[in-house]
């Protein structure tokens, strides 16, 4: 029992990239230069999004709590990441570790059936326009937001909870940059099938029915916009689809991580697949859903001339 518990006394040592170290300072380089655009990104949308009345739609509604919860997931991790890349001591509290793993889980499951409740936003916007008003009205917008964070919280105390019981016999040295439940497995020295057993049934949960009821909205808006006539009507429907290429990248490299059995991959691949979600993807979300957006563009120049500052006076 006391070497059960010796981790939580030392502590983890977090192995990193640290087989790679001739790579160490370029990804300490990498990992600060998108944690600096996620930050700049998201918080500039999240802030446009609150001044610009034009703004204040369901739609933004959502991708604010999305940007948001880009802005927290990767600043639960991108500082940690950086002090390990850097520091000659690549250790992390039990207590720290816990926290991270709580967290990040949270904000990443919340994201998972967020998505899917963007979709369903996407789907009544082109395909029932003339309700789509009274439909995905104030409370409900609410509500949906509100069950998006709650599940992912759940998720979060079931799923971490079990993984921080497991035994580790005096094992600490983690082989990965932050502290997940697939790496944590792996230390673990007793039977882990029910972990793993919960790890799957979470994993069909929030990373296959999400994406499957994603594709099938999909299915129903490709219908609506091949019947759209208008070109410029089409056109403004198609560009409401860039939900999808963000939902390819998110869903595509977690599923290879959740979903493949751990010995289809090296460890480094996993490494660098986590690097890629946990700092690359929160980065890329504000640039995808606001690159073409015209409403967007015009409340960023409203913003720098100070004429949204005016309107909130």
């Amino acid at each position: 029992m006391e070497r059960a518990n010796e981790s939580s006394l030392m502590g983890f040592v977090l192995l990193g990239f640290s087989d790679h170290s001739h790579l160490e300072a370029v990804l300490f380089v990498f990992v600060l230069f998108f944690y600096l655009l996620t930050l700049v990104g998201n918080f500039t949308i999240i802030i446009v999004s609150h001044l610009d009345p034009s703004l204040h739609t369901p739609m933004y509604f959502f991708l604010t709590n999305l940007f948001l919860l880009d802005l927290c997931f990767t600043t639960t991790l991108a500082p940690q990441t950086m002090v390990n890349l850097r520091g000659p001591e690549k250790t992390i509290t039990y207590g720290g570790c816990a926290a991270q793993l709580y967290i990040s889980l949270a904000l990443g499951s919340t994201e998972c059936i967020l998505l899917a409740v963007m979709a369903l936003d996407r789907y009544v916007a082109v395909c029932k326009p003339l309700h789509y008003v009274v439909i995905t009205n104030t409370r409900l917008c609410q509500q949906l937001a509100s069950i998006s964070w709650i599940s992912g919280l759940a998720n979060s105390l079931i799923h971490a909870t079990f993984t921080l019981q497991l035994s580790l016999c005096g094992n600490h040295r983690l082989d990965h940059f932050i502290c997940e439940v697939p790496a944590l497995l792996k230390l673990a020295c007793v039977d882990t099938t029910v972990n793993e057993l919960v790890l799957f049934v979470v994993s069909v949960l929030f990373l296959l029915l999400p994406p499957a009821f994603i594709l099938i909205s999909y299915g129903f808006i490709t219908q609506a916009v091949l019947r759209i006539k208008s070109e410029e009507a089409r056109h403004k429907a198609c560009s409401t689809c860039s939900h999808l290429t963000v939902v390819v990248i998110f869903y595509g490299t977690i599923i290879y991580m959740y979903l493949q059995p751990s010995n289809s991959y090296t460890q480094d691949q996993g490494k660098f697949i986590s690097l890629f979600y946990t700092m690359v993807t929160p980065t890329l979300n504000p640039i995808i859903y606001t690159l073409r957006n015209k409403d967007v563009k015009e409340a960023l120049k409203k913003l720098l001339s100070g004429k949204l500052c005016s309107l909130q006076m």
